[in-house]
């Protein structure tokens, strides 16, 4: 394969300037440039770790299919490395050149959306984002839009009032994404050039590989680099622990790595799918991920987050991998030119500790879809419903025998040890026995030998210890009660 070519320039639209990039620093965010390079301050700071939503602007991006989307992206936590060939909007953006305010902002302005206005414009371009793919939405669909955004003086049902009325103002044949469009897809196709970006050197330099090959190149040679899919964990390592995370390798562009397809009963997942990307296919075939995946983050971090990179990372309370431990899912992994298959309880070896190779990476993740006569759950358990860390998540498959008898379960937890893990010890104790409530309380006393939680700030180990029983429990009931589907699919208190 010959060599990419190499662009030592970044490359993207900011509303509708084109900007290019030389001298820039691998760990500089979307929100520092937008607010101290170009004095865009509608652009708020607040969290600096993605969690309220103040510093939320659009970015339009193509996808594989050649068509133009826009997602609310959190700017504080993402990396200026991550938009070569994409399109940035910010607030200021949104009334184009004429003087009347959006209809978005309009509404908020006639149904008192806003009080102090710290955190509107957040809102603004959360529903903006809603508003061009759902023109009039349910009260479900904007309360998930608005998931990633935090108020504490306006109230939200002014706010909420505002998002059902949008629509009411027109304006669609003037928004300047939606007029636009056509161009600005002609504009962001001219900036794929097919090059490598590379740009700073030594520990201030970072590059944005040309396609997945020459993704698993540059790994192979620079095996210690971070690499960057969302930055919904690396982002606040830079803006929470200071760390130096240099030199990084983006990869959030690569075509590659976002495929999507189902066959022979197994959902196979590129290691670049995002949350949202995700979440259609996910909650049609295997029902009860659908509203784990709306509990995780906001609709800004599922639009940035990879389940990829929920995987790789290793982390103890990531949301996915237990589910996906559950489902008996498997992993490619590559190095260069090789590629290698494992099962993905077997990734993860201890805190921090994965079974990859230096220079090697999670490539695609593959699920089998459960067939209908099985019964599998989710549960995450948080200390409030939605955009929170997990405190204890756990994920249950089961398959019973005519009798009534367990002929096999697969219970997995996340926040009860330093990896996602098993629970053998309980499986063991469960198979073979009659799937009663006697059978699950005798069961519960072995979780002991298959967890030794810790004490944090988001709980104790012996509230742990208990909820990881009671989740077993809980499943049980649902499995045996007429009015519950055998893949729980409705959302989950927390």
């Amino acid at each position: 394969m010959a060599a990419a070519k190499i662009r030592s320039e970044l490359r993207f639209i900011l509303n509708g300037q084109d900007v290019t990039l030389r001298d820039v620093a691998p760990d500089h965010t979307l929100l520092d440039w937008l607010r101290l390079s170009r004095s865009l301050k509608g652009t708020k700071e607040g969290c600096a770790e993605g969690d309220c939503g103040a510093c939320t602007v659009l970015v339009g991006r193509l996808t594989p299919q050649g068509g133009l989307v826009y997602e609310g992206v959190n700017a504080c936590i993402r990396f200026m490395g991550s938009l070569d060939g994409c399109h940035v909007v910010t607030v200021e953006h949104l009334a184009g050149s004429g003087d009347k305010l959006h209809p978005v902002q309009q509404a908020m302005v006639d149904y008192h959306g806003s009080q102090c206005g710290f955190c509107t414009p957040g809102f603004v371009m959360s529903l903006y984002a809603l508003w061009m793919q759902t023109p009039n939405p349910s009260d479900e669909q904007i309360e998930v839009a608005l998931q990633g955004n935090l108020c504490r003086c306006t109230g939200y049902e002014p706010i909420l009032r505002a998002a059902r009325a949008i629509s009411e103002y027109g304006g669609t044949d003037k928004d300047p994404l939606l007029v636009e469009r056509t161009t600005m897809i002609a504009r962001l196709k001219a900036l794929r050039d097919g090059a490598r970006v590379e740009i700073g050197e030594g520990k201030q330099r970072f590059i944005v590989p040309a396609n997945l090959d020459d993704f698993a190149a540059v790994l192979e040679a620079s095996p210690t680099a971070t690499v960057v899919a969302g930055s919904t964990d690396v982002g606040l390592w830079v803006t929470k622990h200071m760390r130096d995370i240099s030199p990084v390798v983006f990869i959030a562009g690569l075509d590659e790595l976002k495929s999507l397809s189902v066959k022979d009963g197994v959902v196979t997942i590129g290691a670049g799918v995002t949350y949202t990307e995700a979440f259609a296919t996910l909650a049609q075939h295997i029902p009860a991920l659908g509203p784990l995946i709306n509990r995780i983050g906001g609709q800004q971090v599922r639009n940035m987050g990879t389940i990829g990179g929920n995987i790789a990372n290793g982390s103890p309370i990531g949301d996915t991998p237990p589910a996906l431990i559950a489902l008996a899912s498997r992993l490619t992994l590559r190095k260069g030119a090789e590629r290698r298959t494992i099962s993905l309880q077997d990734f993860f070896i201890a805190y921090g500790k994965q079974d990859r190779q230096p220079g090697e990476f999670v490539e695609a993740v593959h699920v089998p879809v459960p067939p209908a006569a099985e019964k599998f759950a989710v549960y995450k358990v948080t200390k409030r419903r939605d955009e929170d860390i997990t405190a204890t998540l756990g994920a249950f498959r089961l398959t019973l025998a005519a009798d009534g008898t367990v002929s096999a379960i697969t219970i997995a937890y996340g926040g009860m040890a330093a990896t996602p893990k098993r629970a053998f010890a309980v499986e063991k104790a469960l198979v073979g026995q009659p799937w009663t409530e006697a059978t699950v309380e005798a069961a519960m006393e072995k979780y002991a030998e298959d967890y030794a939680p810790l004490t944090d700030m988001r709980a104790t180990a012996e509230y742990r210890a208990l909820v990881a029983k009671n989740l077993l429990l809980r499943f049980y009931m649902e499995t045996t009660s007429s009015e519950t589907p055998a893949q729980v699919s409705r959302y989950e208190a927390a």
